[in-house]
């Protein structure tokens, strides 16, 4: 189980937390976004058919320094070549394995207004490893402007579709009063993994992991980066 707690998420924002499994080695959150990076640049390396990169042009192309990537990669213990360096279907793999994002993942919406249909036709979660597989909301018949491919159920079907197909991550999109409510009844109905779009810090169980989305804290960092 993911033992986490309610920590931002992006690059600048990870806070110092830790993720932990019985199963698996205690790696910290940044180095986990930083795989991320380099499974992204590694998928890229793959599209242009190329076998193998060194430690300095993954670097690179992460943005990061090879002592920072090669630290990183130690969680796998010691592979790659001297001179040719690693094999990229290798690496993807072992990274994605880890990750959990070699298989696709069911995951489920709760909040279907602006922000939540906006999501809902976002099409890359799939190419990600991730299925959107219901979307929820105390009114699921209100008429939408937009009316997402997902299926779409009120609130009462949750916990069905949660234990029907085994899911174990959920999105919320509701607004900052209602937050709490439905991370309680995630919580209750076995989501061990929450993105939180809502701007209420939610309160989880240790075994739950959280990340914020909050674009208005975002938007505050970056206007201190513009100021001259």
């Amino acid at each position: 189980m993911v033992r986490g707690c309610a920590c931002p998420a992006g690059p600048g924002s990870l806070g110092s937390g830790c993720l932990k499994r019985t199963d698996r080695p205690e790696i910290p959150r940044k180095t986990i976004y930083r795989l991320s990076v380099y499974l992204r640049c590694l998928q890229r390396l793959r599209e242009n058919h190329l076998q193998t990169v060194s430690s300095e042009a993954l670097a690179r192309a992460a943005g990061v320094k090879p002592t920072q990537l090669r630290k990183d990669l130690t969680y796998f213990g010691q592979f790659g070549t001297r001179g040719l360096g690693y094999d990229v279907d290798q690496l993807a793999k072992m990274i994605s394995d880890l990750l959990g994002t070699n298989r696709l993942q069911p995951v489920v919406l709760v909040g279907v207004g602006n922000l939540g249909t906006a999501l809902l036709s976002y099409r890359g979660f799939e190419q990600e490893g991730f299925e959107i597989v219901g979307a929820f909301d105390q009114d699921a018949k209100r008429p939408r402007d937009k009316m997402p491919k997902t299926p779409l159920y009120g609130m009462e079907q949750l916990a069905g579709i949660i234990q029907d197909r085994t899911v174990r991550m959920a999105i919320i999109t509701v607004p900052a009063d209602g937050a709490q409510s439905v991370a309680n009844q995630l919580v209750e109905h076995g989501i061990t993994g929450i993105l939180n779009f809502s701007p209420a810090m939610i309160s989880v169980p240790e075994h739950v992991m959280v990340n914020n989305v909050n674009l208005a804290i975002e938007l505050e960092n970056l206007s201190y980066f513009i100021q001259e």
